[in-house]
Order: structure tokens, then sequence, then C-alpha cells
């Protein structure tokens, strides 16, 4: 289904008379350095073609014959026509062992060429270069320096104002009539068989082209050579016969999605890449309810959330794209191949409905200086191990993205994850965006498996809330505020001290609080506030029989919310009474 679905996608962009997508037998790549030449094979320079883009030095790419895989100890017999890394092109860095096979392999490549190729004025004169031994000028060249710093280091050669040589005329209706002729020789050893795909019969494909999602994984489809896994003498990718004009298709519609700022996304370690059966603005704006917002432009993000709501309000979405079919394949690495993480395919409607109830299930009482929305980034970032990036729990972020996309319970694992950084947070303990998170799983999670004692958590403070945990956790908030007022400017504070006790094993805890308590409002010159504390502290005790000795995970949930709830309560009072007397 995945690779069909893949399939459809190239077709559909194959006809778009806008589309960029390589035809078959090529790719967009990177060059990041060209070789300058004269027809007669002359050394001039070495271009640069890379350009900032961000942060980043990002070379100019070209539709250039489509590279081939390679790999284990003979990799380097490998080479790709009239284009390839450094190593191979002019045997650099010389202290890397490999890189004099891969020059010999690219030498012996060149002399290989048929007559109809090496005949052109671009492809002779590279014959011609190294024929006359002017490699050695080109390495000697200063540009070089900034070719082997360079991240990735693809190279070509071009004639004094043309296009690379791969680019050219004569490569290119080369590559397209060695399409034509394949499988054609009857004594060739290519298999013709029907592919699983599509049902079509042509060259079945042994091995499949990389998608690399980071700088270790190869390819979605994979089969080792001689493996286990090979019967009835059908060895590699014969045992699953998929053929070539497929394969190519496939992999160069995931390479372009998973290329695309607009239609794919990072979270955590999964690599998200989502496409419609047909055109549609949501494929392009798909991206928006989930990524960081754009620092030169923060607000995209929120107009494109609102612009869903209206939408799904007004029945546009319904009306227009509604039931077209929307697909997302979630990727993460594993090892040199690639683990799916998740596989959705449903209705854009229902997407759409989907992705608004997840806003609605974060949807709590904050700062204006919040994010009105939060991005799955940002909420994964502040749930993981010193709010960092890449110390989010693996597997996380898929299971989250997909409980979204499902209309699912949230995973177990995303509240585990926020109560311990909660825990270990001794400056910020509940953050909005980590309330905000425990209000959505429990709601999310009781939809599922109703409870009669238990009542929705609202976006802000519930007076009437029957949960213990969440009264225990306002009472902590208050105790916490009169020890602020009372001793301004106190080092470690209760929030620090006793929180995780507090939440997790009461008993051990609030009695002593409860005793110091007296102590701080007895500081306090402003009797009034001392009062309307005592008033607010015997409320919260009304709801209270006893302190239990153990609250559960959702109840320890329910006391950041409580403590949370109650802290906005106070800011908000303060706001208000500031506002009065302006």
């Amino acid at each position: 289904m995945i690779l069909q679905a893949l399939k459809e996608y190239y077709d559909r962009k194959v006809e778009e008379a806008d589309s960029d997508i390589a035809p078959e037998g090529f790719e967009k790549k990177e060059l990041q350095f060209l070789i300058v030449i004269n027809e007669n094979g002359d050394f001039i320079n070495i271009e640069d073609t890379r350009e900032m883009i961000g942060n980043k030095l990002v070379g100019k790419s070209f539709l250039l014959p489509r590279s081939k895989g390679r790999s284990g100890s003979k990799s380097y017999e490998t080479t790709f026509l009239l284009w390839d890394h450094i190593g191979y092109v002019l045997g650099l860095p010389v202290s890397d062992n490999k890189s004099s096979k891969q020059h010999q392999t690219w030498l012996d490549s060149l002399k290989g060429l048929p007559e109809d190729l090496s005949e052109d004025a671009g492809v002779r004169a590279m014959i011609q270069f190294y024929k006359s031994n002017e490699a050695e000028k080109a390495k000697a060249s200063p540009m070089i320096k900034e070719c082997l710093k360079a991240i990735q280091c693809n190279m070509s050669f071009k004639l004094i104002n043309d296009i690379p040589v791969p680019c050219r005329n004569t490569v290119k209706e080369y590559v397209k009539k060695s399409l034509r002729s394949n499988g054609d020789d009857e004594e060739s050893s290519e298999k013709i068989g029907y592919c699983l795909v599509t049902g079509e019969s042509g060259v079945i494909a042994r091995t499949h082209g990389r998608t690399p999602i980071d700088k270790d994984t190869k390819c979605l489809v994979g089969f080792q050579k001689n493996s286990g896994y090979d019967s009835y003498g059908k060895e590699q990718g014969y045992n699953a016969p998929i053929i070539k004009s497929t394969e190519f298709s496939y992999v160069t519609a995931l390479n372009t999605l998973l290329k695309s700022p607009n239609q794919r996304i990072q979270i955590g370690d999964a690599s998200t890449a989502f496409w419609s059966e047909k055109k549609t603005s949501f494929e392009n704006e798909f991206s928006f309810f989930f990524k960081e917002p754009n620092k030169d432009d923060p607000a995209a993000g929120t107009q494109k959330i609102k612009a869903l709501y209206e939408s799904l309000n007004t029945g546009a979405f319904v009306e227009e794209d509604g039931d077209t079919n929307f697909y997302i394949l979630g990727l993460a690495p594993n090892a040199a191949r690639i683990s799916v993480r998740f596989w959705q395919v449903g209705k854009i409607s229902d997407f759409a409905s989907r992705i608004k109830q997840y806003f609605d299930d974060f949807a709590i009482v904050k700062s204006p200086k919040e994010p009105e929305f939060y991005s799955l980034p940002f909420i994964l970032r502040n749930i993981a191990s010193q709010d960092e990036r890449e110390n989010i729990p693996p597997n996380l972020a898929g299971e989250f993205m997909r409980s979204i996309l499902n209309g699912t319970p949230y995973p177990a694992t995303l509240l585990q994850a926020c109560l311990r950084r909660i825990k270990s947070d001794t400056k910020n303990r509940v953050k909005p965006v980590r309330a905000a998170l425990i209000k959505a799983y429990l709601n999310r999670y009781y939809q599922f498996y109703l409870n009669t004692n238990h009542k929705e958590v609202s976006m802000e403070l519930d007076k009437n809330q029957p949960s213990i945990g969440y009264q225990l956790g306002r009472l902590f908030a208050v105790l916490d505020k009169i020890q602020e007022e009372a001793n301004p400017g106190l080092n470690a504070t209760i929030r620090e001290r006793y929180y995780g006790a507090a939440c997790a094993t009461p008993v051990t805890v609030f009695t002593n609080l409860l005793r110091l308590k007296n102590h701080h409002l007895a500081k306090m010159d402003n009797r009034g506030r001392v009062i309307n504390f005592e008033r607010l502290l015997g409320e919260i005790m009304s709801h209270l029989t006893d302190f239990p000795a153990h609250l559960d995970l959702h109840e320890q949930g329910r006391f950041a919310i409580g403590y949370y709830h109650q802290r906005q309560a106070f800011f908000t009072s303060n706001k208000a009474k500031t506002e009065e007397n302006n």
C-alpha cells in the first residue's frame, strides 16, 4: 500500500505542468563543485555552486543521471555516470585508502563509455582532462581545501559558459536509450517478472535506490544477498519482485517528499512525509499544524491553524477536498535501513477534524506571552530532559503523532515523561505547555475509558473539581504563594524542595507544610491578605478528608493541573487589581 501510494504520487507529479520531479533514469542532486575545463580538456578553475541558505551552505541541484546503490566491502567498484564525489573524480583525500580504488573505478568507467557518448564535446573533454594529466592542476587548486572541508563534495565537469557535462542533451538521450533497451538483450542476466505493486511486466529491480533520512540509512526496501530469506532460487529482490520503473517511481517520489520544505516535517527522530491523492491546499498546509513556527514569519502557523478552524466551521474542507485521500508516512532510522513508524490513510476532512480536536485538547489558561497553539516539537522538547530536543524519548514522537491522526488516547509514555520532567525541573515545575499536555491526556483517556468518578479537566481553575489530587495541587500552590509573599527573595521555596513528595506521597509532606504556613502568615503586614489566604485554605480543605499515602499517575497529573490553575488564578487576580488601580 505504501509503495503503491508513492507510485501514484509520482505519476500525479509527472502529469502536473509545473512539476519539476525527475523523469525516469534521472534524479535531482546537488553538485557542490564543478571542474571547469575547455574543449581540449585543459583545467581552468573549480567553481563553487554553494549558497548560504539559513545557516548552511547548500550546493546547486541539477538533473543528473541516477545514482546507484553501493554498499559492502567492494562499494568502490560502483560509480555514477559522469558525476560522483571527490574520492572518485580526483582520488582525494590521499590519506583515505579507499580514494585510490574509487578513482581507478572512475577512470575505468570513462574508458568503457560507448562511442555515441564519448564523442560528445563535453565528455570528450573530460576524457582528455585525465589523459593530459590536468587532474594534478585541479588538485593543486586553492578551492580543493573548500572541497575537502565540505560535508558533502559531489563533483562533475563543465565546459566554459556551459551546463554540467552530465546535464548535456547527448547524455540525457543516452540515459533514455539505455532505459528502453533494458532487458531486451536475450543474454542479459536481468530477469523479467510481474510487479507486486502495479501488476505490470518488466525488468525486476534486484536492489532499490537510496532514500536517506540521515547519514547512515540507505533504503526503505532492501534484501540481503544470499540471505536466509532466499527461497526457490529467488535471491535478493527477485523474491518480492518490483520492476525497475516502479522502483524508480516510488524512490523518486519519496526522495522528492523528503526534500520538500512543505511536505516533510521532522518530529523527534521521525521524518514525516505527507501528500494527497490529488493536488490540494491541505498537503501544503499540513506541516504548519505541527512544526515549529518559522523565525522569519512566526505568525504563519497560527494563521493556518485559525484558517483550519474556520474552514471546519464553514464546511469548506468537506465541500472542496474533504473526500480526497490523504497519506501520512512516518519514517525513522533503523541501522542501514528505514523503519516505518506509522502509516496513515484517510480522508482530508477526517484528519482536519482530528487535528482541530488536538488543538482543542491542549487549550488552557496561560500568559499572553505563551504561544497560542503548541507545536509537536515544542511539546516534546518541554518534557525531555533539560528541555533539549536530543533527549526526546525514542518512539514517543511517532506514538504521539499517531494518536493525534487516529483520534485515539495519547500514549501513556507521554504522561509519564511529563510528570518526570516536572519533578526534575525544580525551577519551572508546571509550565503551561506541561499543564496543557496533562489536561489533554486525561480528558482524551476518559473519553475512551469511561469513569463516573472522573470530571473533565477544565481550561482554568475549577473549585468544584472532585479530584483529591487536583485539590491537593491547589493547596500546595496556596502554601507556595504564602511563603513567596512572606519571604520575598527566598533561595529555596517549598516548590523546589517538596513538590515531588507532595504530589506522590502527600501524607509525608502536607502536615508539616500546614504548620509552617502559620509562621509565614504571621510575618505578613497586610492582614486583609492573611484573611484572604485563610479563607482560600478553608475552601480547599473543605474538599479534603485526609492526606492520602500515595497518588497514582493520573492523580499526580491532576495535582500538577490543580497547582497550575491556582497559580494562574493568583496571576489573573493580581493583574485585575493592577488594571483596577490604573
